[in-house]
């Protein structure tokens, strides 16, 4: 019995040693030279692509983890960090492919620039500095009460758009804050002024036609401001909704990608007709803007965040289609049935 257990621990440490010298190497090239940038000995085989990427910063400081791409073809996809060293279709020696992604900049304080700017610009307009309009006095007031009240009631459309505006852009900042998790920390620097044009931009053009002193109310008055406010609040609580829905996904800090369901929130049950209801409450709520302020710089916007987000829910779409076998069938991208 001694001599069973005697060869039994021998066995043991002998697969013990075995498992703890059975290490890969990584061979890592610059992707568009195909150079050897270093060689990683003695990998543990179920380390991350994560871990690769701190080892290689290691060697290469300036490019911290972030900045780097890594691939197994120079013309694939990037490798997610949560990926596994032996999971991927490499033999003992694995060969990446590495590219520079540029200096980085985290997805919070992307979205504090571009969401802070189109607020403060607003108001700039709002406010009608005189270096914006320099309208002479006689060309925006009349002696006639009719103007008059017609002017009065443009000021009080004009108070409520601004009042609608400031109130989804602080509650994106709100969000940014408090409830987005993102499964990409950053993005490359030079996006941001890209990004900025087009937010920044955006809220100046449609700011100055919508507080100009010329500008004319909606045709069919409080009726139609009524609604599109109505709408306006009903949208942005499905947003908003659906942003802590996403949230509650990734509570723990996870980043894998799950299927999101409804909730007992009604504004959430859009998840049984759609992928991603929040891009669809988001283009409502710019329809809701554009009928209350009747305005053709806001309708040009409103289109545009259409377009953009109708591409993004069929590239989330199609990447839902290819992760679960069992993804619902009814969704569609964006639009309930149709799109």
């Amino acid at each position: 019995m001694s001599q069973l257990l005697q060869r039994g621990k021998a066995l043991l440490s002998w697969t013990t040693c075995r498992i703890r010298y059975s290490t890969s190497q990584v061979e890592i090239l610059d992707g568009k030279t195909k150079k050897q940038l270093c060689y990683l000995d003695k990998v543990e085989p179920n380390a991350t692509i994560r871990e690769i990427r701190l080892m290689f910063h290691k060697l290469y400081p300036r490019w911290y983890p972030a900045r780097q791409s890594i691939k197994l073809d120079p013309k694939g996809k990037s490798l997610r960090d949560e990926e596994i060293l032996q999971h991927l279709p490499v033999g003992t020696t694995a060969t990446l492919y590495f590219k520079d992604l540029g200096p980085q900049i985290g997805w919070t304080t992307v979205f504090l620039i571009e969401y802070t700017g189109p607020l403060f610009i607003y108001f700039l307009f709002y406010f009608r500095m005189p270096f914006v309009y320099g309208l002479d006095e006689r060309f925006t007031s009349s002696p006639h009460p009719v103007v008059n009240t017609l002017k009065c009631f443009c000021l009080a459309v004009s108070s409520l758009a601004c009042i609608c505006h400031s109130f989804h852009y602080i509650k994106r900042l709100i969000e940014t804050v408090f409830v987005h998790r993102f499964s990409h920390g950053t993005m490359p620097l030079r996006n941001i002024v890209k990004n900025c044009l087009y937010y920044w931009g955006f809220a100046a053009w449609l700011a100055y036609y919508i507080n100009h002193p010329l500008y004319t109310p909606p045709s069919y008055g409080k009726k139609q401001i009524n609604f599109a406010v109505i709408m306006f609040l009903l949208c942005e609580a499905g947003n908003f909704s659906i942003h802590v829905a996403l949230s509650d996904l990734r509570r723990n800090g996870s980043k894998t990608r799950k299927i999101p369901y409804p909730t007992k929130n009604p504004f959430t049950w859009l998840f049984f007709f759609v992928s991603c209801p929040n891009y669809t409450y988001e283009v409502g709520t710019w329809i809701s803007f554009t009928i209350m302020t009747q305005c053709v710089p806001v309708g040009l916007f409103t289109l545009l965040c259409f377009i953009q987000m109708t591409i993004w829910a069929k590239d989330k779409h199609c990447t839902y289609l290819r992760e679960f076998k069992d993804y619902p069938s009814l969704r569609m991208p964006i639009i309930p049935f149709l799109l």
